[in-house]
Formats: structure tokens, C-alpha cells, sequence
């Protein structure tokens, strides 16, 4: 195909950066004066949210989240730059991928169901011990085994995406609080989070200026001091619930709940596609938008990205405050087929780099609005002492997914980024429809532990 490659470096508008801000805050802000809930709904979510208990238990745990995600992005961020810098070719970073992501397959996937036996506490403090046990190996060893540290700190990002969620889900239960004062935590940990990895890609440049290896702030070294701090916070929260009984117990319970309700299969199913479409997304964007000679700063975009996400998280709210007047699986049902159209759009047409960028950021918005809207649904249909092993349980699909997108595609070059990215749409049209059936199946009929 011939292109025309231009000679310039496309650069983001900066003013891009204020318009999110802007749109943000207003969202924010302006939703209190444009709701359209009941007055006594109202009234009872008011009295709830301004209660001095809940704001501190909300706060303390959405600080928690915050550092922990700050954490975990530090990988995400320095990782690929931390590969190249051990010599690795792209071929063995592939491989090294695949190594953690097969790790959270056959390790991982089975996490979620201790947490909910032993305790979520105990595995929140197992992600801090693993960053930190990896950030002295690589303060101490000149050439730390990198494998082992990628299956650590694999293992570690399966913990964050079940651990937090269920811990505060669990102590908000426990607390006496009302479910729908989780809404405004759910988004809350989206937008928090979304911000917490533009600080981890602050860190992560500032450090990767320093060419010392044992320098004061290092990469290896910000990880320590997070990771500790991290870890002293997590034990001093809030107690740890008491375990549920024997792990053998509890896993049969779990099966037997699992396999006995369609709507759980339903709603699992939706979250592997759109975990492996946001994987695929995170994997391809540079790609896709350097591809044919086009030039960009990429380390400009990625905070740009993340900041249409929190645009997108708080837009949760407005879709429930009786302006939409939709039920959550109507809401899930046009974001997935929204994300699904985009995806389509960016694998088989190809678009100038202004297009491109754009199709990313409204991606990414509709994602996070997605995210807070599963995380209410989990609320909905999943028991509290089976939330975590059924987050973990889900993800195995999208992980094999993700490892077979690595080998055939990155590895072996069997597979194109427009297909893969094709794959990925279909995954979120494939969502839509489970949500589409979940509607029509009805509600959970099990609501018991709910506080009503």
C-alpha cells in the first residue's frame, strides 16, 4: 500500500489536556444540581454519604487504592523500558510476556477463591510483599532474574484486580453501610486509579533519567519506599473479616454456586471479553497509530488516554441519577457495543493519526464508564463471600486469550494487529449479547446478603 510519510512529528494539542480537566470537574460537580432521583432516595444517599464513618472508611480505602495503583502502574510504565535495557530482544520480551500472563492463568486465576477463604486483607498485603521483594532484588543484584520478577509482579496485578474491590465491598457490608453508597466508590476507584497511573509515568520518567543504577530515586527505590509505605498503611486499615470456614469448603461452595447460575456465567463472560479488549487495546494503540512511517510523542498520548478514562468514570453516576432512566444491563449493553463499533472502525479503516487518536480517548472513556457499571452489576448478582474467586475465575479465558495474541501474533507473526484488534471488537460485541440475555434472564434471585 503506498502512504505518503510525512516528515513531521504529529503533536497532541495541548489544550486537549485542559478540555478534559474541564469536562471532568463539570461532571463532577455539576451532577448534584441536574439529578433526578426521588426525594427520598435522595435524602437517604445524602445522609449516608455525609456520614463522618462512611467518609472516613471511603477515604482511607480510596488512598489505599490510590497508592496501591501508583504501585502497580510503575511496572506498566518502566517495565518495557527496564527489558530494553537488559538486553532483551523484542522476540524474548515477547516470550517474558507470555511468561506472566501464563503465570496469572495457571496461578492467578485460582487466587481469587483463597482471598475469598482466607481473607482479602492477607492478600493485599501479599501485593505490597511482592513489590517489595522485588524492588530489594533489584536494588541488591546487579542483573536480577527478570523472568521470576515478571511472574512475581504478574501475579501481584492478578491480586490488585480482585483483592481491593472485594476488601471494601466486604468491610462496606460489614460496616452496615447501604449498597447504594458503593456507587460513588466505584467510580471513585476508576477515576482514582486512572490518576494514580499518570503519577506512576511522572515517577517512572524522572527516574529513568537518572543513569546510575544504585541513584537515590531509581526505579528500584521508589518501589521499596511505595511498596513499604503501602504495606504499613494496608495493616494498620481496618481488621480483616474472619475466614469463611475450610478452604475445601468454601471451594465447593463456590463450584457449586458458580456452575448453578447462567446469569454468573453471563456476567463472567462479559468481563473476560472486555478485559482481554482493554489488554489488546494497551498492547496495540502505539502500534497502530505509528504504523506506516506516522510519527507522534506516545509518551504525550498515555496520559491523555488515561484522562479520558477519568472523563468516562464520571459519567457513571449520570447514568444512574434517573436522567437515563436505564437499567445497568441496558447502560452495559450500548457502552459494549458502543467500545465494540470503535474497535471496528480502528482495525479495518484506516485513518489519519488525528482520527486515530481520537477513536482512542472515546475507547477509553467509554472503558471507564464500563468498569465502575460491572462493578455495581458484580454487586447485584455475585455474593460478597464469592466476589473475588468469581473476578479471578472470569479472567482465565481473557488471559489465555491474551497468551495466545502474544505467541501467534507478536511471536510467530501469524496474526495481524487488524485482526487482533478485530478479535478484540468481537469480544465486546460478544459482551453486548450476555448482557442483552442477562436482561431477559431477570434478576439474581439470591439478594439476601444485601442490605435492603
Amino acid at each position: 500500500m503506498g502512504v505518503v510519510i510525512a516528515s513531521e512529528v504529529w503533536e497532541l494539542n495541548p489544550s486537549v489536556y485542559i478540555f478534559i480537566i474541564v469536562v471532568s470537574f463539570l461532571s463532577i460537580f455539576l451532577l448534584p444540581h441536574f439529578s433526578n432521583r426521588t426525594t427520598s432516595s435522595s435524602s437517604d444517599s445524602n445522609v449516608v454519604s455525609s456520614s463522618s464513618s462512611f467518609v472516613k472508611f471511603q477515604r482511607k480505602f480510596l488512598f489505599l487504592y490510590s497508592l496501591s495503583s501508583v504501585l502497580e502502574g510503575l511496572w506498566w510504565v518502566y517495565g518495557e523500558y527496564e527489558m530494553v535495557n537488559n538486553g532483551l530482544t523484542k522476540q524474548q520480551m515477547i516470550v517474558l510476556l507470555s511468561t506472566g500472563c501464563l503465570a496469572s492463568l495457571i496461578l492467578g486465576t485460582f487466587l481469587g477463591i483463597f482471598s475469598d477463604a482466607i481473607g482479602h486483607k492477607k492478600f493485599c498485603l501479599l501485593f505490597s510483599i511482592l513489590h517489595l521483594i522485588m524492588g530489594v532484588w533489584k536494588m541488591l543484584a546487579a542483573h536480577p532474574a527478570i523472568w521470576v520478577a515478571n511472574i512475581c509482579l504478574s501475579l501481584a496485578s492478578s491480586i490488585f484486580s480482585f483483592s481491593f474491590e472485594s476488601w471494601t465491598v466486604v468491610e462496606h457490608d460489614k460496616q452496615g453501610y447501604r449498597q447504594d453508597a458503593l456507587n460513588d466508590t466505584f467510580w471513585l476507584m476508576s477515576f482514582f486509579k486512572s490518576t494514580s497511573l499518570i503519577v506512576s509515568q511522572v515517577l517512572a520518567n524522572w527516574a529513568s533519567g537518572h543513569d546510575s543504577e544504585k541513584s537515590i530515586i531509581s526505579p528500584s527505590v521508589i518501589m521499596v519506599l511505595l511498596a513499604t509505605v503501602n504495606l504499613a498503611f494496608t495493616t494498620r486499615g481496618w481488621p480483616e473479616s474472619p475466614a469463611r470456614g475450610r478452604l475445601k469448603e468454601h471451594r465447593a461452595a463456590f463450584l457449586a454456586f458458580i456452575f448453578g447460575d447462567k446469569r454468573v456465567w453471563l456476567l463472567g463472560c462479559a468481563q473476560a471479553c472486555l478485559h482481554f479488549s482493554i489488554a489488546v487495546f494497551w498492547i496495540l494503540w502505539a502500534p497502530a497509530i505509528v504504523a506506516d512511517g506516522r510519527e507522534m510523542q506516545l509518551g504525550l498520548m498515555y496520559p491523555c488516554l488515561l484522562g479520558a478514562r477519568m472523563l468516562g468514570s464520571t459519567a457513571f453516576p449520570w447514568t444512574l441519577s434517573g436522567l437515563l432512566s436505564l437499567r445497568i444491563e441496558d447502560c452495559l449493553l450500548y457502552e459494549f457495543i458502543g467500545a465494540g463499533i470503535i474497535l471496528s472502525i480502528v482495525a479495518y479503516d484506516y485513518q489519519e493519526i488525528g482520527v486515530f487518536v481520537a477513536l482512542f480517548c472515546v475507547f477509553q472513556a467509554v472503558a471507564g464508564l464500563i468498569l465502575p457499571t460491572l462493578a455495581r452489576l458484580r454487586t447485584m448478582y455475585v455474593p460478597n463471600e464469592f466476589r473475588a474467586g468469581m473476578i479471578s475465575l472470569s479472567l482465565a479465558p481473557a488471559n489465555a486469550a491474551i497468551l495466545c495474541v502474544l505467541i501467534q501474533g507478536g511471536y510467530y507473526r501469524n496474526i495481524n494487529n487488524s485482526t487482533i484488534l478485530s478479535f478484540a471488537a468481537l469480544g465486546l460485541f460478544l459482551a453486548a449479547g450476555c448482557m442483552y440475555m442477562l436482561k431477559h434472564l431477570g434478576k439474581q434471585p439470591h439478594q439476601s446478603w444485601h442490605k435492603q
